[in-house]
C-alpha cells in the first residue's frame, strides 16, 4: 500500500500552467518529470541515459549500436538512485536525458517482442493472473518490445539461489536475443517515459504503482507466447526461430 500511496502522491502534484496547456514545452517537462519521480517513489532506481541526436545517439561513440538506449556512466549501477531530490537535480540539468533503470535491485524485467507480450496479457488475464507494471518500446530500426515489471530474484539472501541464465543477458545483446530477454542484476532498461531515435519511444502501458509479481508467475505464458510468435515469424518468413542459447 505504501508503494502504490507515494506513487499516487508524486501524480497528485499541482503542475503550472492553465488546465489546458499543451504538452509541449514546459507542460510536457512537467509531466515527464512526475512520471520520473513517480517511478523513484515506486522504488525503481534511475540513472541518466543518452538521447536522441538527430537520428544518432547524444553520446560521442560513432556508429553507436544502441542509440539513445544506454547510460551515459560507466558507473550507472552505483549511480542509479530512488532520491527524489537527486532525480529532479539530473531531470532539471539535463532536460533531453533519457533515464534507466537498473535491476536486479529492486526489480526484474521481462522483455519480450510487443505481439508475444500482447498474447502473454490475454492469457494472463484470462486465467485471472495479476501483472506487474508493463511498459512498451518501439523503435524505427528495432522491433516493438514489451517490458513485464517484476520483483527481482537477483539478490537473494542466499547467494547460492541467484543462478545465471541463458535468459540473463546485457541490454546490447538485445539483437542477438530476438525472444525473451530477463534483466536481472547488471542490466538496465529505460524508464518511461523516454524518446529513440526517430518517432520510437518507451511509454506506460501498466503504471509503477501495480505491485511487483513473481517472475515465475510470469515465465510460463511469456515462454509460450515467445515460442507461439516465433513460429509464427518463422512461416511468415523463413527465419529461424529464436534462440535460447548463445
Amino acid at each position: 500500500m505504501e508503494r502504490k500511496s507515494r506513487f499516487s502522491q508524486w501524480l497528485r502534484r499541482p503542475r503550472s500552467g492553465a488546465d489546458g496547456e499543451s504538452r509541449t514545452g514546459a507542460g510536457a517537462a512537467s509531466a515527464r518529470e512526475d512520471l520520473l519521480l513517480a517511478a523513484a517513489a515506486a522504488g525503481f532506481p534511475l540513472a541518466p541515459a543518452a538521447h536522441p541526436a538527430g537520428y544518432g545517439c547524444s553520446c560521442d561513440r560513432i556508429g553507436c549500436p544502441t542509440p539513445a538506449r544506454h547510460p551515459v556512466s560507466f558507473a550507472w549501477q552505483t549511480q542509479a538512485t530512488t532520491d527524489p531530490q537527486k532525480v529532479a537535480q539530473w531531470v532539471s540539468g539535463q532536460p533531453e536525458a533519457n533515464f534507466i533503470t537498473a535491476t536486479g535491485i529492486t526489480h526484474d524485467v521481462l522483455d519480450v517482442p510487443a505481439d508475444a507480450g500482447r498474447m502473454a496479457l490475454d492469457r494472463l488475464g484470462a486465467a485471472g493472473v495479476e501483472v506487474g507494471p508493463v511498459a512498451t518500446s518501439s523503435a524505427d530500426l528495432h522491433e516493438s518490445r514489451m517490458l513485464f515489471f517484476t520483483a527481482t530474484r537477483g539478490t537473494p539472501e542466499d547467494e547460492d539461489e541467484w543462478w545465471p541464465c541463458e535468459l540473463d543477458c546485457h541490454p546490447e545483446t538485445m539483437d542477438e536475443h530476438p525472444g525473451l530477454r530477463w534483466h536481472c542484476r547488471g542490466s538496465y532498461v529505460l524508464m518511461p517515459p523516454a524518446r529513440l531515435p526517430g518517432e520510437g519511444h518507451v511509454a506506460w502501458l501498466l503504471g509503477p504503482e501495480r505491485p511487483l509479481p513473481d517472475p515465475l508467475t510470469l515465465l510460463e505464458t511469456l515462454t509460450d507466447s515467445c515460442a507461439q510468435y516465433a513460429g509464427a515469424t518463422d512461416r511468415e518468413h523463413g527465419a529461424a526461430a529464436w534462440p535460447m542459447g548463445r
